[in-house]
């Protein structure tokens, strides 16, 4: 494509800016979209494949760059982009759920989207310019596309609403709503949420759809100024007799109704593909695998819709907005400092909390630079195949594993105690043991539970539950805690968490070319439902935080001044080390002089606090201690009266009578009770040994140049430097 075609609005005070015909120009499409600094290409490609591979191969790759945000990275040895962030893994599955529906159904050719950042300014969202640019290159591509679809970001503090919020606003907002629209329908919605009430969610939903009209209509004249040429949708060629196609029909109908209802083997993807396989050798002279896979899926949508909508039936027999059997136990692992198994009718899930100090919290490393993370929640389903009853090779998590993580932490991370009440870091790891559907939504809960059984004191207790819809032309039915079956054959996902405050997160995508607001005002009414009766038998069988269990460790927080950071630390790390060293702790210190001190030693922690606060300790004349004798040397001992904090004790008060030598009086180690005689303007103390009628008045300052009586020369090299005698100097240590 030689065309330059470049289109452009204002978009919420920065200028967005559509351009093709310049970069990547044997790409199907390719779009360079800018808003702001931020810059990102999108490029299309497709191959027609020999034969069907039973569904649609659509990839979306997101893929970010260091140079973009004028960075190297801070690995040593690997200093090239590597496997994709989590970031990029969540955006990249954000653009895909909202672009799928829009294909049509009978286009099976691969599609490939790549989306690479070129320029990143901090400031613009991501996920909101990737979209739009996606829109755009497959508005202006071959690929037959019902777009094209715009996003908008809505975020709300208080009554204030603001529209496209910077990347720097996001952390004080309440409610942070994305929302991907066509001209006419919602196609994908990404909600984090401060318990925010569902009304409020709902009104923001329909704020973002309006606002994306504008980028819509921008993207429109931009394609119909490319006029792209678009591939003819190819027809299956093979017709069947009538007779033939009514036998095939009802046999099919007759083994996937068998299938459906069965109660006591859950449907899984695999059981589908049985059924195809079996009717594939059946009728394998007159139908080839995309007729038999057509077959199927339009007879099991019919069975589906006539039991739901016709009939007001579902497969298990539930009503339309009724829960599957709940089950819950906490405290199954003795040794792990929380867990929790949460059943839903066959999903079943464990989770495992554990706790750390923050400095085991999680460091992030993209584009916009380091960031740490204290919250982690990790989903593992991919390795567990045994949860579908199927036999797979194990490896690392996939996507759906890393997207099903981040929906649990966005739906939890608002509720957590802050730092300062709970100075912790928290992993939380949900297994899935038995998978029947929402099996992130019960992993929500079961972290919810682990949690509270590590004793984190959670703002609210927080359950999400999975909603599903079967539609007609004239009719649709929301359906909650929807099970595999209505899952694979139903029409949408709409996951939504939350207290019963309010909502905190929602993660909603459809099989549709989008939905109605009457739809999603169903869906949040149906949701909060059963979310409440969902918390209502958590808090049953724990209705608050317990005690942190023995083996994690415990955490004590003192106060320093920010400019005593450096002292506490040392040279090298001298003495914070030494602190580590002597009391098996682990230390970590904030900017704003916060020191936390953790152990599964409780006396370990308070041994390390001593010292800490003995460091910083004022010692004025008149008091007294009893110390430890840590040095002796000719003219006197020293003595650690706090930990951390010294003083000497000159040989003229250590006795009322001459000491001739100090070992004759002391020893190291040995315990003794001194008073403060004096403190220098640089913190150094003098001590004594001499109380009551035994106090040496004349001597109670450190005698300047007189050493055990006798008199020595004055050593002017000495005395340029050396800090005051009497008095304890650092620089001995």
């Amino acid at each position: 494509m030689n065309k330059v075609v470049t289109r452009e609005l204002d978009l919420d005070g920065r200028k967005l800016k559509l351009e093709t015909g310049v970069l990547a120009k044997q790409a199907d499409a390719a779009v360079v979209a800018t808003w702001g600094d931020t810059i990102i290409l999108a490029t299309v490609a497709t191959k027609v494949l020999s034969e069907s591979i039973g569904y649609f191969p659509l990839s979306v790759e997101f893929v970010e760059k260091y140079y973009a945000g004028g960075r190297i990275t801070g690995q040593r040895f690997i200093k090239r982009e590597s496997r994709p962030t989590d970031v990029a893994v969540l955006t990249g599955r954000a653009i895909d759920r909202s672009i799928r529906p829009l294909f049509p159904k009978e286009f099976e050719n691969e599609v490939q989207v790549i989306l690479s950042v070129l320029s990143y300014d901090g400031v613009a969202d991501l996920l909101t310019l990737g979209l739009i640019a996606t829109s755009a290159a497959l508005s202006i591509s071959s690929v037959p596309w019902n777009g094209p679809l715009a996003i908008t970001r809505v975020g709300r503090t208080g009554e204030t609403v603001v529209l496209n919020p910077s990347l720097a606003d996001l952390e004080a907002l309440d409610l942070d709503v994305v929302v991907a629209s066509s001209k006419e329908k919602i196609a994908m919605i990404e909600v984090e949420a401060k318990e925010v009430e569902d009304g409020l969610v709902f009104e923001a939903i329909k704020t973002a759809h309006e606002h994306s009209q504008q980028v819509i209509n921008l993207i429109e004249d931009f394609s119909q100024e490319v006029a792209p040429e678009k591939l003819q949708l190819a027809v299956v060629a093979e017709v069947l007799e009538e007779s033939v196609l009514k036998e095939i029909k009802a046999k099919a109908k007759e083994r996937i109704e068998l299938a459906l209802f069965d109660t006591k083997h859950p449907w899984h993807e695999a059981t589908g593909d049985l059924i195809k396989s079996e009717l594939s050798k059946e009728y394998s002279e007159v139908l080839n695998s995309q007729m038999v896979s057509a077959i199927f899926d339009k007879v099991a949508k019919e069975i589906m819709n006539e039991a739901v909508l016709v009939k007001g039936k579902r497969v298990d027999g539930r009503a339309m907005g009724e829960v599957r059997p709940l089950s819950m136990m906490v405290g199954l692992l003795p040794r792990a400092h929380g867990s929790a198994l949460f059943q839903r009718g066959s999903t079943q899930v464990l989770s495992i909390s554990t706790l750390g100090p923050l400095s085991l919290s999680q460091t992030l490393e993209g584009m916009q630079g380091e960031s740490l993370k204290r919250f982690m929640h990790h989903y593992n389903m991919s390795i567990n195949p045994f949860s579908t009853g199927e036999p797979k090779r194990l490896g690392s998590p996939n996507r759906r594993d890393i997207g099903h993580g981040a929906l649990v932490e966005k739906g939890l991370v608002n509720v957590l105690p802050s730092e300062e009440e709970f100075p912790y870091a928290i992993r939380v790891v949900s297994e899935i043991l038995g998978a029947n559907a929402s099996t992130s939504m019960a992993s929500l809960c079961a972290a919810t539970l682990a949690m509270l059984n590590s004793g984190v004191p959670l703002k609210s207790p927080v359950a999400g539950i999975a909603l599903g819809l079967l539609s007609n032309e004239s009719k649709f039915q929301v359906i909650t805690d929807m099970q595999a079956t209505e899952d694979f054959y139903g029409e949408m996902d709409f996951k939504v968490t939350g207290s019963v405050k309010g909502v905190t997160a929602i993660q909603m995508d459809t099989k549709l070319q989008g939905l109605t607001f009457e739809i999603i005002e169903e869906a949040l009414k149906q949701g909060k439902a059963a979310r409440e009766s969902i918390l209502e038998q958590m808090n049953k069988v724990l209705p608050k935080a317990g005690q942190i269990s023995q083996y994690a460790p415990k955490i004590e927080v003192t106060h320093i001044k920010p400019e005593e950071i450096g002292m506490l630390i040392g040279p090298g790390g001298k003495n914070i080390n030494a602190i580590i060293a002597r009391t098996g702790t682990q230390i970590d210190i904030e900017d704003d002089g916060r020191v936390m001190v953790s152990s599964v030693d409780d006396n370990a922690i308070k041994a390390a606090l001593a010292e800490i606060e003995g460091m910083f300790k004022t010692v004025t004349t008149g008091e007294e201690y009893s110390g430890k004798v840590t040095k002796i040397t000719t003219f006197g001992a020293f003595v650690e009266i706090v930990p951390g904090k010294e003083g000497l004790v000159h040989i003229s008060q250590m006795a009322p009578h001459r000491v001739e030598k100090v070992e004759d009086i002391l020893s190291e180690g040995q315990e003794v009770k001194v008073r403060v005689t004096g403190v220098t303007p640089d913190g150094k103390v003098g001590l004594s040994m001499l109380f009551g009628n035994d106090i040496k008045p004349e001597t109670e300052g450190r005698p300047r140049r007189e050493f055990g009586g006798e008199r020595r020369p004055f050593n002017r090299e000495r005395s340029s430097g050396s800090a005051p005698r009497g008095s304890f100097d650092r620089r001995r240590r």
